[in-house]
C-alpha cells in the first residue's frame, strides 16, 4: 500500500508540471502525454476531469467495479463441478482441453486455472530459480533423429499393475511415430516401434536411445558401449543402414522424459474417460486416435522444409526385425528353440541338414522361421507348428 501510495504521489506531481506546461503552451497534448506515459487525446480527458473533480478527478474509474468481460460465476461453478465429477485427475491444460472440445467452455485457460487454485483443486506451482541451461536444437529436417524409450507407470485405470509405454518420437518436429503399452520393454518392443515407424515413414538417419541391454552391451554398468559386439536391436539398425547414438545421461534425453511427463498427464486420464481397461484395447486408441491428437496438439513445424525420411525399397522389414540367431540341425532335421523343436520339411534342393548350421529368425508376434542364406526353409506358429511346408522365399 505505501509503494502504491508513493506511485501515485509521483504520477499527480508530473501530471501538474505537464499540465501547467500545456497552459502555458510550452507543451503540446502529446508531449505532455509523453512525459505521464499516456495518449494526447487521454491527457486532455484527464486535464478536463481534473478541472471538474480535482486529484480524484485523475483515478482510474475502473476500480472496485467487476469488469464486464468478468466470467459468469455459474460457468465458473459448472467448470468446477465437472473437474470434481470426471476430471480430478487432469492436468488443468489437458481439463481446460477437454472442456472446449466436449462441454462448450468458453473461459479462457488462466481464469480456469486461477478458479481452481482458488477452490484449493489445485496446487500453485513455485517457480524454482535454477542453473541456466541453454536448450538444444531440434534437428532441421524430419527423419533425421529419432528418440526411443519406454516408461513404466500404471497406464490402464482401475488397475494397480504396472505396464511399459513405448515411444518413438521425431526430435526435429517433437511428432510421435509409434505408441503402444507392452508387459515389458525390451528387444520385441523396439522392433515392433522401428516397424511401425518404418513402414509409416521410411527410413531413417540415426537412433538415439539409453544404453539399456536390449540396446547396448556395455562392459561395466553405466560404462561405455561396446560398438564392436552388437545387440540384436544394434544389429538390425546397421543392416538398415541407421546410425545408433547412446545417451550417457538423462538431460541428453530431455525432449523425450519431457514427452513422458505429458503422457503421465493424460494417457491415463483418456483411457479412463474412453472406459478403455485392457492392454489390446488401449493399444488400438493409442494408435488410431491418441497418436493424431497428440502429434496436432504438441507436434511442431520442421526447422526446413522437408524431410530426411527414406522410402524403405528392400525385403521383407520383419525378417530384419527380428531376433536372428544361428542353431545348428539334429539328426532328425529339427532345430531346438527355447525348449521347441522345429522339424525343417524336405527341400526340393538339399536332401537334408543335419548337422547344418542355419538361422532362427523370432518376430515379435512369436512366429518363428528357420533360414538357410536368404532361403526361407519354414515358417512357425508360435507353438511351432509348420504353417507352410513350402515356403521358399528370399528374405
Amino acid at each position: 500500500m505505501r509503494r502504491a501510495s508513493v506511485v501515485w504521489g509521483v504520477f499527480v506531481s508530473r501530471f501538474d508540471e505537464a499540465r501547467a506546461g500545456y497552459h502555458r503552451r510550452h507543451l503540446t497534448a502529446e508531449e505532455a502525454g509523453d512525459l505521464l506515459g499516456i495518449s494526447g487525446r487521454h491527457f486532455r480527458r484527464l486535464c478536463a476531469r481534473y478541472d471538474e473533480d480535482g486529484v480524484d478527478g485523475l483515478r482510474d474509474r475502473r476500480l472496485g467495479k467487476p469488469s464486464p468481460r468478468r466470467s459468469s460465476a455459474s460457468e465458473l461453478a459448472r467448470m468446477l463441478g465437472l473437474y470434481r465429477e470426471h476430471y480430478a485427475d487432469f492436468t488443468v491444460k489437458h481439463f481446460h482441453e477437454a472442456l472446449t472440445r466436449t462441454h462448450g467452455y468458453q473461459c479462457c485457460y488462466t481464469v480456469t486455472r486461477q478458479a481452481l487454485q482458488a477452490a484449493g483443486l489445485v496446487a500453485r506451482h513455485q517457480r524454482n530459480r535454477c542453473k541456466h541451461r541453454t536448450k538444444r536444437v531440434r534437428r532441421a529436417l524430419p527423419g533425421m533423429l529419432l528418440f526411443q524409450d519406454g516408461s513404466t507407470h500404471c497406464w490402464l485405470p482401475d488397475s494397480d499393475a504396472r505396464q511399459d509405454l513405448i515411444v518413438t518420437l521425431d526430435d526435429a518436429t517433437g511428432r510421435i511415430t509409434s505408441i503402444f503399452l507392452t508387459d515389458q520393454e525390451g528387444t520385441m518392443s523396439s522392433f515392433v516401434g522401428l516397424a511401425e515407424t518404418i513402414r509409416a515413414h521410411g527410413l531413417f538417419a540415426a537412433f538415439y536411445t539409453d544404453r539399456g541391454s536390449h540396446y547396448f552391451l556395455t562392459q561395466t554398468v553405466g560404462g561405455k558401449v561396446d560398438k564392436a559386439n552388437l545387440t540384436q536391436v544394434g544389429r538390425a539398425l546397421s543392416q538398415l543402414g541407421i546410425r545408433h547414438i547412446p545417451s550417457y545421461s538423462p538431460e541428453a534425453r530431455g525432449r523425450m522424459e519431457r514427452a513422458f511427463g505429458t503422457l503421465q498427464g493424460r494417457v491415463p486420464q483418456e483411457l479412463r474417460l474412453h472406459g478403455l481397461v485392457t492392454m489390446a484395447a488401449a493399444n488400438v486408441y493409442l494408435r488410431e486416435v491418441f497418436m493424431a491428437d497428440f502429434n496436432a496438439r504438441f507436434g511442431v513445424a520442421a526447422a526446413e522444409p522437408g524431410t530426411a525420411f527414406v522410402a524403405y525399397v528392400g525385403g521383407p522389414l520383419e525378417d530384419i526385425l527380428c531376433q536372428q540367431l544361428d542353431r545348428q540341425v539334429g539328426r532328425d532335421n529339427c532345430v531346438s528353440w527355447r525348449g521347441k523343436s522345429l522339424q525343417i520339411p524336405p527341400q526340393a534342393h538339399r536332401h537334408h541338414y543335419v548337422r547344418a548350421t542355419i538361422r532362427v529368425h523370432e518376430y515379435p508376434d512369436g512366429r518363428l522361421a528357420v533360414f538357410d542364406g536368404p532361403r526361407c526353409l519354414a515358417r512357425y506358429a508360435a507353438d511351432a507348428r509348420l504353417i507352410d511346408p513350402s515356403t521358399q522365399e528370399a528374405a
